[in-house]
Parts: C-alpha cells; structure tokens; sequence
C-alpha cells in the first residue's frame, strides 16, 4: 500500500507541468483538454490548488498518463522510460505501426549482432 503523505501537492503539481511541457502542451491547451481554466491549471501545477477527483482524472487522462503517476510519482524504473513513453502515446495509429516495425526491426539486428559475439 502506499503512503498518502506522499501526495504532496507541490510534486504532483511539478510532475504535471513536467508532462505538461514533454508533451509540448501550453498551459491553455492542457487546460481545454482537462476542461479547467488555465489559471486554475497554473495553480495546480504550482501547488497552491487542491484538485477534486475528477479533476485529477480529466489531468492524467489529458496528459495520458496514471493518476498514480501524478499522486506518487514513478515507482519504479519506469521513470527512465517516461520521456520514451510520452512520445509513443502522441503518436497517431499509423505511426505506431511503422514505430512497431522499426523497434521491431532494431531489436531483431540488436540480437544478431549479440548472437555473432
């Protein structure tokens, strides 16, 4: 179980606008997404603001990412791989499909040349 101490407001504030800014989103746009107002989105990401459930949900759902995410932080070793994630998740169907093909791909040549050592 995680300790709830830990949802600090300042952090989570600082982790939204950190995704906020990964994604490229302005304050404005990420506010239309989660349907608040940039100000009180300025407030949230400073920490000043307290957000509603829902709220925390319509930020996390904006900016694809878990409402754990933005409550605790990465848990884990996922934290190095969130910039990497992010791309993926602004990706449009087709380009997932050609991304697929060339990760695929890449792995597949990673594996021969490891196999030739």
């Amino acid at each position: 179980m995680r300790n709830l101490e830990l949802t600090d407001p300042v952090l989570m504030g600082q982790r939204i606008k950190e995704q906020r800014l990964l994604r490229g989103y302005s304050r404005e746009k990420l506010a239309e997404l989660a349907n608040i107002t940039p100000r009180y989105c300025y407030d949230i990401e400073l920490g000043t603001k307290n957000m509603s459930l829902q709220t925390l949900c319509k930020v996390a759902s904006a900016l694809s990412v878990s409402t754990d995410y933005i409550l605790f932080g990465p848990q884990t070793d996922e934290e190095e791989y969130i910039p990497l994630t992010a791309l993926v998740q602004t990706c449009p169907p087709q380009q997932l499909e050609h991304l697929e093909q060339i990760v695929s791909q890449y792995l597949q040549a990673v594996q021969e040349m490891e196999e030739k050592k």
